[in-house]
Order: C-alpha cells, then sequence, then structure tokens
C-alpha cells in the first residue's frame, strides 16, 4: 500500500489529475478497510442530486458571456462617471467594478484578462505610477470572491451541506456573510487609493450628469442583474439554483437575441469552454467527497483534532495557525480544488474549537483570494504577468502594498466573527 501511495505522489508530481489521484486514494482507502468500492460511484450520484449544484454550471455560463460580451466596458464606463470626480476616484472604479465582475464570473484570473487593459490604461492616463497602476490591476481581480453569487461561496455550502452538521450551511448563509468582509477589504483598499491619489496628484474626470445618463442607458441591460440574484433569493421568490437559471437566461437572451454581442455560431464554444471549467470542479468534487468519506469513517478529523489540541488550546491560536496554512495552500492550489480537498477536513475541526462554520467560509475564502496574489507562485501574478508582459517579481512587488491591507482585513475578518454573522442574526437565519 506504500508502494502505491508513493507511485501516486510521483504521478501528482509529474501532472496526473487531481481528479485521479485523488480517486485513486479514495478507492485504495475502501480495499485497504475491506468496503465495496461501489461506495466512490455512489457518492458522485448523491451528489448529483443536490438541486444546489445546479447553481454552478448557470451561472459560471452567464459569467462567460458577459466576459464575451461588451459588459466589461459598460461597467468600467458607468463606474467612472459616477466614481471618477472623486480623489483618487479612477482607482475606486477599478476596485468596484473589478469586484462586480469577479463576483458574477467566478475566476479573478478573468476579471485581469477582460479588465486589466482597460484599467491599466485609464490609470495611468489619470497620472497614476506605472507600479500602483500594476499593483492595483493584478490585485483587484480576487476582490469579488466574497460576493454573491461568487462561485467559491457556493461550492463552500455545498461541501459543507455533504458534511451532515448540526447547523446547516445555505448558500444564502455565505451570500450575506461574504458581503460586509469584502465590503471592508474594498474600503481599506480604497483608502489606500485616495493616498495615493493625495501623494501623487493623479487625474480626475470632471463630473457629468449627461455621462451618467449616458453610460446608466449604456449599461442599463446589465444593472438588474445584481437585483435578480439577491433580490430573487433573499424575497423568498427565488432559491439559489432558480436565481442562476433566471441569471443564465437574462444574459442569454440580452446579449445574443437582444444587444447581438454574441453570434450564435460562436455560443456554442462559449458553452464548451464554460462546461470544461464546470466539469473539473464538479469531477474533483465528486471524488473528494468519497475521499472524506473515507476519512470521516477512518476518523482523520477526530485524530486530527487531537493532534492539534495537543498544541493549540484555543480558537484564537487555532485561527492564526489556519491563516497561515491556507495563505500557503492559495499559493500552489486553485480555490475551487482547495475547497473540496480541504473543507471537509478543517470544518469538524474548527466546530470543535466553537468557530461558527459560515464565519469559517469567509476567512477561508478571504485567505485563499489572498494567496491568488502571494509571491512567488500566486496564480493572478502568473495571469497578469502574461497578460502585460511583466516580470512576476515586478508585479509581486507591486501588489506587496495591497497585500498588506488585505492582510490587515484578514486579520479583522477572522476576529471579529460578527463582521461575517451580523447580516445572517439580522435576517433571523
Amino acid at each position: 500500500m506504500i508502494a502505491i501511495l508513493v507511485v501516486l505522489v510521483v504521478l501528482a508530481l509529474f501532472g496526473a489529475p487531481l481528479y485521479a489521484i485523488i480517486a485513486s486514494c479514495a478507492l485504495l482507502g475502501f480495499w485497504s478497510a475491506g468496503v465495496d468500492l461501489s461506495v466512490v460511484p455512489i457518492e458522485v450520484y448523491r451528489l448529483a442530486d443536490n438541486p444546489v449544484l445546479v447553481a454552478i454550471p448557470l451561472f459560471t455560463f452567464a459569467g462567460y458571456l458577459l466576459g464575451e460580451s461588451g459588459a466589461p466596458k459598460r461597467l468600467v464606463r458607468l463606474a467612472q462617471a459616477l466614481l471618477g470626480w472623486l480623489r483618487g476616484g479612477i482607482a475606486l472604479v477599478g476596485l468596484a467594478s473589478s469586484a462586480l465582475f469577479t463576483a458574477f464570473t467566478g475566476a479573478s484570473g478573468v476579471t485581469i484578462v477582460a479588465l486589466g487593459p482597460l484599467l491599466y490604461t485609464a490609470l495611468r492616463e489619470a497620472r497614476y505610477s506605472e507600479k500602483f497602476t500594476l499593483g492595483l490591476v493584478t490585485t483587484s481581480g480576487c476582490l469579488g470572491l466574497l460576493f454573491a453569487p461568487a462561485l467559491p461561496l457556493i461550492l463552500y455550502a455545498v461541501v459543507a451541506q455533504q458534511l451532515g452538521l448540526d447547523e446547516p450551511v445555505r448558500v444564502q448563509d455565505l451570500f450575506l456573510a461574504g458581503a460586509l468582509p469584502g465590503l471592508l477589504m474594498l474600503v481599506l483598499l480604497g483608502a489606500y487609493s485616495i493616498w495615493q491619489d493625495r501623494a501623487h496628484g493623479s487625474a480626475s474626470v470632471p463630473f457629468s450628469w449627461s455621462e451618467v445618463r449616458d453610460a446608466v442607458r449604456d449599461a442599463s441591460w446589465e444593472l438588474p442583474l445584481p437585483f435578480v440574484v439577491l433580490g430573487g433569493i433573499y424575497s423568498g421568490y427565488f432559491a439559489a439554483s432558480e436565481a442562476a437559471a433566471a441569471t443564465a437566461l437574462y444574459v442569454l437572451v440580452v446579449l445574443v437575441g437582444i444587444r447581438r454581442e454574441i453570434p450564435l455560431q460562436r455560443l456554442p464554444a462559449v458553452m464548451r469552454e464554460s462546461m470544461v471549467m464546470v466539469g473539473t470542479i464538479l469531477i474533483i468534487l465528486g471524488v473528494a467527497l468519497s475521499s472524506t468519506n473515507y476519512m470521516v469513517d477512518a476518523g482523520v478529523p477526530y485524530q486530527l483534532f487531537e493532534a492539534i489540541r495537543r498544541w493549540i488550546d484555543g480558537p484564537l491560536t487555532f485561527l492564526v495557525v489556519l491563516n497561515l496554512f491556507l495563505l500557503a495552500l492559495g499559493m500552489v492550489l486553485d480555490i475551487f480544488s482547495a475547497i473540496v480537498l480541504v473543507v471537509p477536513i478543517i470544518v469538524p475541526v474548527a466546530i470543535s474549537y466553537g468557530i461558527h462554520p459560515v464565519h469559517l467560509g469567509i476567512v477561508f475564502l478571504a485567505n485563499m483570494q489572498i494567496g491568488y496574489i502571494m509571491p512567488p507562485m500566486g496564480m493572478d501574478l502568473c495571469i497578469a504577468s502574461r497578460r502585460f508582459q511583466r516580470p512576476v517579481l515586478e508585479l509581486a512587488r507591486a501588489t506587496l502594498p495591497f497585500i498588506a491591507l488585505l492582510l490587515v482585513s484578514v486579520l479583522i475578518i477572522t476576529y471579529w466573527p460578527d463582521l461575517s454573522l451580523v447580516l445572517l442574526k439580522r435576517s433571523g437565519a
């Protein structure tokens, strides 16, 4: 058995698909325990029966359609018309529009590719320094992962629901919990941007009611989207999966039928690209939950808790260690794989320390999104390096002030749980 594990590790190092390695480990574990191996496909089938899971492909498809259209330009124009006249307004435009776009696409890399060139040009024309501009454009892509309807929020809820917790974790709980922590990150980076404006005398855009009117008219079809998703869910009119279906249908009709920005012949390619991403997530999720079942049956979370308790005697210290672990994990593993692999292990341990699973989810995702821009291996650093033809180390230096502020926000989010939970309490959830 040890020899087989060594072979699997070697295969992983040589680039074998992650789902194949996880599935092999699950099958090996069940086989060694004398359990019928049919438990793995049964677990995948049980996952497919989860109604919340339908939201993932639908929101992903809507996000890919938005990325293919002129929506990024309209979004930047609207934000610039509303905020560009403020001190540091162009930088605030970049932060706000990137966060909103990432929330709907669910992928920070897509935001860097779609919005990055537009924001880079606008910031340089506003006389922001090259270093600040590269740092903001690289960083802002990850800011929307705490805002609804970002896919990581949905995926965390799906995984947590499979664990049979005493206190269920709903998708709408994560949507509410991420709002204030996400705003905290935006406020801290916005304050830094305003300070940069004061230091360097960046140019602003004169306010114009006519430009606001034209920008609102230009983006009139995109503006209802947040109300369709959030209003539908919290009014009780939509479930999360139904809101996803309404969003996908709305985006499809608007961009293909009304605006005609995506030709019908291009539509199958967009579907294929979005579903390849979804397929990757779902197959990893299925085999990872099978592996999780084996670890639960083997008592791995309990053994892990007992091992940790020898060194860590309270939730505050546990959260410090968890933050360090998640930051490192975010540099080497994408957020979707991290959720399905790590969340089933750490949730029972965190609950044993008295940490609310929804609060844990926001702490988890906040750390993981910073890991995307942590030098030297952050995924967004590599994407921005290719997009802007800059060395990774140059981008890493440019992002350091932003990382420092985001780390401050993570500490606040971690040790002030009410920031994440207050909206849930007020809603009676």
